[in-house]
């Protein structure tokens, strides 16, 4: 059953249960370690495949000696819960947006949801793969967090009830949006009203009316089923979606030497599988939906794509003190930007 809103208490009873579990672990214990691995997509998304991935390549790189239970769909903690969760120890791994770092102290993950501040993945891996990635996940120490990897879900579309054919087409409406100062930005500067709601809230927020229009990659809309409840969508590329593969820091430190090699091995090759699906799942998920029929899509012309591009792009100069003028300056001087 899913968990609603555990308190602190609740998961701080859940940690002390699950530390005893995992305590002492060695790779010749007769019952496996258990890992539990909550997330809040679905299992057939980049994220979810990259989850599962890592379960199977967790327990054949530890002999056995470890099972990862997922918790897809907020089953078991959703967005504003599940960072707690993990810093409490009563959940081992997880995969959160990157702008979930933000309200941690660490807002210059929200470099990540800057509108049009990668031209495409090559930019992208350009930054996980090279220093600046090292540098941004090495912070999460600071909060008994140990950043293992990047995994994509590749770039937006931006939907509503509506044809959202040019920038001002957004004015007025209300959009769905993961809380994040930098898409909070971007909204106003399209002249939206952002309603800042949880991932697995999404759909009734649509549904209802409670938000007129969201952003999401192909594969987050089609496996929630927005499709069925906004009839415009336009491919507009602004921004991006990723996440970050975390665990609990004094967890993972006290793992010995040759079981975590195993498991490092395992993120290593989950990662390579999660991010190369993602273009291949995203564009599955854009077909399946256009062969519904529900949704509308709209690719903009060049001409509209540089109207976007116009009102969108100042938003990363506006923000720069959110995410440090240094670390947008170094992006922004590897990417050629500069």
């Amino acid at each position: 059953m899913p968990m609603a809103h555990p308190t602190r208490r609740d998961l701080a009873a859940a940690a002390i249960a699950g530390l005893a579990g995992l305590a002492a672990p060695t790779i010749l214990r007769a019952q496996p370690m258990v890992l539990r691995f909550s997330h809040v997509v679905a299992p057939d998304t980049p994220k979810g495949r990259g989850a599962l991935r890592f379960a199977e390549l967790a327990a054949r790189y530890s002999d056995g000696a470890v099972t990862v239970q997922i918790y897809p769909n907020s089953t078991l903690y959703k967005d504003k819960e599940e960072l707690e969760a993990l810093q409490l120890g009563a959940v081992q791994v997880l995969a959160p947006s990157l702008a979930k770092f933000g309200p941690l102290g660490l807002s210059e993950f929200e470099m990540f949801d800057l509108p049009y501040i990668f031209s495409g993945e090559a930019d992208l891996r350009r930054i996980t793969e090279g220093e600046i990635g090292t540098d941004l996940l090495a912070k999460l120490d600071t909060k008994g967090i140990r950043g293992l990897a990047f995994w994509d879900n590749g770039f937006k579309l931006i939907s509503a009830n509506r044809p959202l054919h040019r920038p001002g087409d957004c004015r007025g409406l209300k959009m769905r949006i993961q809380s994040s100062r930098i898409i909070e930005a971007q909204m106003a500067a399209l002249g939206a009203v952002p309603q800042i709601t949880g991932f697995s809230e999404a759909y009734q927020a649509l549904a209802t009316g409670f938000a007129d229009g969201t952003e999401n990659p192909p594969s987050n809309m089609y496996t929630q089923r927005m499709h069925e409840v906004q009839r415009h969508a336009t491919l507009s590329h602004h921004g991006y979606l990723g996440y970050a593969l975390i665990v609990n820091a004094t967890f993972w430190d006290g793992l010995p030497a040759a079981l975590r090699d195993g498991l490092d091995r395992a993120v290593a090759e989950a990662t390579a599988y999660a991010n190369s699906t993602a273009a291949e799942d995203n564009a599955a998920a854009l077909a399946a939906m256009r062969a519904a029929g529900t949704t509308q899509f709209h690719d903009p012309t060049p001409e509209e794509r540089a109207e976007w591009l116009a009102v969108l792009r100042p938003v990363q100069d506006q923000m720069a003190g959110r995410v440090g003028e240094r670390l947008l300056g170094r992006v922004r001087d590897l990417l050629g930007q500069g």
